[in-house]
């Protein structure tokens, strides 16, 4: 599960305490809602299937692939549908390749997402190893399924955009910068990705 509204509150208010500018925008914005997935295999396959398409086109394919193949809850339903299911379901035969390799990384035992490695860059270099999970998805997934603290995707395009803005920088901060600055906000830096997120979405401008 991902990190509760308690948690988001806490991360936040200690965050508010190192840069003012952080909490001026809870003031205006608010505390953000938790973002919430579930653990394991099959957030991962919606990952891989949500990618480049409308979450109405995932969710499409995510019921005809039920109809075609049966529990896509169960990696092993894709290790055994044919390559005509699953173009049958909408995968791409991109889509169907990473599908098929994470089904197989779960089934062989070699990804075990009830037991991911503790140390958060150890777990984000065992979920890239699956074809389609790149560093994001990962991150992502760890924020939101698994509610690690620490998580800071700053390669994401909305976190640069609005904590550039927040803390007055006049051009977007790059990946790189972004991570050097993010070092103080430390063990916090998940719950200031999922406000930079929840102020991204308010349209709330800098005073």
């Amino acid at each position: 599960m991902g990190l509760s509204a308690e948690q988001l509150r806490s991360g936040l208010d200690a965050l508010g305490e190192i840069e003012p500018a952080f909490a001026a925008a809870i003031l205006r914005a608010g505390y953000p809602e938790p973002r919430i997935r579930e653990r394991g295999y099959a957030t991962l396959l919606r990952t891989i299937l949500g990618q480049q398409v409308s979450t109405h086109a995932a969710e499409a394919v995510w019921r005809k692939l039920a109809i075609v193949a049966g529990d896509v809850t169960d990696p092993a339903t894709i290790t055994r549908a044919s390559d005509e299911q699953l173009r049958e379901a909408g995968l791409s035969r991109q889509k169907a390749s990473y599908a098929r390799s994470l089904a197989e990384e779960v089934t062989s035992g070699r990804l075990d997402l009830d037991h991911l490695p503790a140390d958060d860059e150890d777990a984000i270099a065992a979920l890239v190893r699956i074809k389609g999970i790149g560093r994001w998805s990962a991150e992502i997934y760890l924020l939101f399924a698994e509610g690690r603290t620490d998580i800071w995707p700053a390669g994401d395009l909305a976190v640069q955009i609005e904590i550039g803005r927040l803390l007055g920088h006049e051009t977007r901060p790059s990946e790189k910068l972004l991570r050097k600055l993010a070092e103080e906000w430390r063990p916090h830096r998940g719950a200031l990705a999922i406000f930079a997120w929840h102020h991204y979405g308010s349209d709330m401008q800098v005073i």
